[in-house]
């Protein structure tokens, strides 16, 4: 277990202004690492001034390699000569794009904080429904050293940020780094020594990061055995464990101990029953109660494999899915009685750093297409493959399966659609950034698709379906209003049967990210066959009784709060003023009581 002393961890100052040239809401990640985002040239909003922070105890980091013998230390001194000397100059010869120039990606409220220590007591406007006894936790990117070349939104090491909320209108908060392998040894050290995935390994000096890191683990400087990932994307609460993630590594387990705070526990393989790394958005049956997850590879066949695990954490299923060439797979959907893949137009090649650019790149003579197979598959012989033209989700919001007119089986998939597919890896100023929430209808019998664009002309990102009805036809989606892009200004419902729009707008100068959507009513376990009940035939579930949970900073007051909105009304109920900054991040989950119960 790691020691839960966190708070001495502390980024060294930021100091960059205000730019609104990044995107919070794409995380994915290379296997040796890279991945995602940019944007374009917004509304400009006024230089964030972020409050000094009451002194606290430095880290005692020490740079100096004192636990290597002399030729280790000769070596190591020999590796940081050529670091300084000949990579760093490499690196500073060319103009950094906006999608790895820190002055971009870390500006605003987008640059890191320290860690703070559970505060209680926080002011409450409003209500707090009774259904959100619990905790609600956001990850994010965090990074501890200001980074000296190439560095994407992404790449900064996982910060969870809690909020517990109890009864009698009371509520604390704290956030803290997941300690990852990475970041203790890099604390240790004193500096960043692990390759930044998407910054740094992109071209001939990306080459040579490459080449520094091996050549560092090799002589024992740091030690790669135990992963190298960031842990900073998505959350999960399975199986008693919350589990942070990054495509990059396996899970990390973090405790939510009795007063919010939070405490890593350590990387966790599911109990030694997987080694290789999980993708962010794993997907949590609310009928079965299994967890479903992919785990692609950039380097190596099978470049993806599937997994399932039953109620209680055992592995019940690994397979090999077949592709042709390494693909960037960052979310998947579930039906009732399906897995729904997508292998989309962006690839890895990593041969693209010889000739200087980034090993992400779109390939429009590839096919986009949605794999389909049941949840029983065993071979991956059975998967269904449907082309789907000019297609690239990074994120799926839910998938079902319907009976067309002529008694053909439909799966329905409800997505994100981004354009230009590769401008989240290279900038593109010549075609604005489009995120359009489609609705994409595969054809199990012929083979066909068609896409529809339920609300053209509109960037939603980053958001969710009533989690309780994952895989079964639902009415209503709730994703953030990724606009000026890429802030996100507020929070829109889509009526999926109607196209009618209802949206929750923060107002001026305020911004948030991704909604969490809280059900009021809770799945029910059946303990005849531990299982939950099926949702399936009573869909008056979905009435949207629910509430939406997420962070918003004003920044022109310099505050930060959680809010929460009615999402019938799509009308404030409550909200918590917090007593630290929290960043822009990525993706958030609820834990509530009764789950904190069961919390291994």
């Amino acid at each position: 277990m790691q020691s839960s002393n966190l708070h001495s961890f502390t980024p060294k100052p930021f100091s960059y202004h205000q730019n609104p040239n990044f995107s919070p809401f794409i995380s994915s990640k290379i296997l040796i690492n890279p991945s995602r985002i940019l944007p374009k040239k917004t509304t400009k909003t006024p230089p964030f001034r972020a409050p000094k922070p009451k002194p606290k105890p430095k880290t005692r980091l020490n740079p100096a390699h004192h636990d290597l013998n002399p030729i280790q230390k000769l070596a190591a001194s020999l590796l940081d000569t050529i670091e300084t000397s000949l990579i760093a100059p490499m690196e500073k010869a060319h103009k950094l794009p906006e999608t790895v120039d820190p002055t971009v990606q870390l500006s605003g409220n987008f640059a890191p904080v320290p860690e703070f220590p559970v505060q209680s007591g926080l002011e409450v406007t409003g209500q707090i429904p009774e259904c959100l006894r619990g905790v609600y936790l956001r990850n994010g990117a965090n990074p501890l050293f200001a980074p000296s070349g190439g560095h994407h939104l992404f790449d900064g090491d996982g910060m969870i940020h809690a909020v517990k909320l109890e009864a009698g209108n009371r509520a604390s908060y704290s956030c803290r780094y997941t300690r990852t392998n990475r970041l203790n040894q890099e604390a240790k050290l004193g500096r960043s020594v692990f390759p930044k995935p998407i910054g740094e390994l992109h071209g001939h000096s990306g080459l040579a990061r490459l080449a520094l890191y091996l050549a560092r683990a090799g002589i024992g400087l740091i030690d790669t055995s135990k992963g190298s990932g960031v842990a900073n994307a998505g959350l999960v609460y399975f199986n008693g464990r919350l589990l942070a993630m990054s495509e990059d590594d396996l899970p990390y387990q973090v405790k939510i101990n009795g007063d919010g705070d939070l405490e890593t526990i350590g990387r966790f393989d599911f109990d030694d029953q997987i080694c290789c790394p999980m993708i962010a958005h794993p997907k949590l049956d609310p009928v079965t109660g299994e967890l479903h997850a992919l785990s692609y590879d950039v380097v190596k066949k099978p470049y993806l494999k599937y997994f399932r695990f039953d109620t209680c954490g055992r592995m019940t299923r690994e397979m090999g899915i077949k592709l042709d060439q390494p693909t960037m797979i960052h979310d998947f959907a579930i039906t009732k009685n399906h897995v729904v893949v997508p292998d989309h137009q962006v690839v890895f090649k990593l041969s693209e750093m010889i000739r200087g650019g980034s090993p992400v790149i779109h390939d429009p003579n590839k096919s986009a297409r949605f794999g389909i197979f049941p949840k029983t598959e065993v071979s991956g012989s059975g998967i269904q493959w449907v082309d789907v033209a000019n297609c690239f989700c990074f994120h799926l919001w839910n998938a079902w399966e319907e009976i067309s007119s002529n008694g053909e089986k439909i799966v329905v998939v409800i997505g994100s659609c981004m354009n230009p597919p590769d401008s989240i890896f290279n900038e593109n100023r010549a075609e604005p950034i489009r995120s359009e929430l489609t609705e994409i209808r595969l054809n199990m019998v012929t083979r066909e698709s068609s896409q529809r664009v339920i609300l053209p002309g509109v960037n939603l990102e980053a958001g969710q379906v009533n989690r309780e009805l994952l895989g079964q036809k639902t009415r209503y989606v709730y994703l953030a209003i990724a606009e000026p892009w890429p802030r996100c200004s507020g929070i829109a419902k889509v009526d999926l049967e109607t196209g009618d729009v209802s949206r929750h707008v923060y107002g001026t100068g305020r911004f948030g990210g991704e909604p969490y959507y809280v059900a009021e009513k809770k799945r029910i376990k059946n303990n005849n066959n531990n299982n939950y009940n099926d949702n399936d035939n009573n869909n008056n579930d979905d009435i949207d009784n629910g509430y939406l949970v997420g962070f918003v900073r004003n920044e022109n007051e310099e505050k930060s709060e959680l809010v929460i909105v009615k999402a019938s009304n799509m009308k404030e109920v409550a909200s918590v003023k917090l007593p630290s900054r929290v960043p822009y991040g990525f993706h958030g989950t609820f834990v509530s009581d009764q789950d904190l119960l069961e919390q291994v």
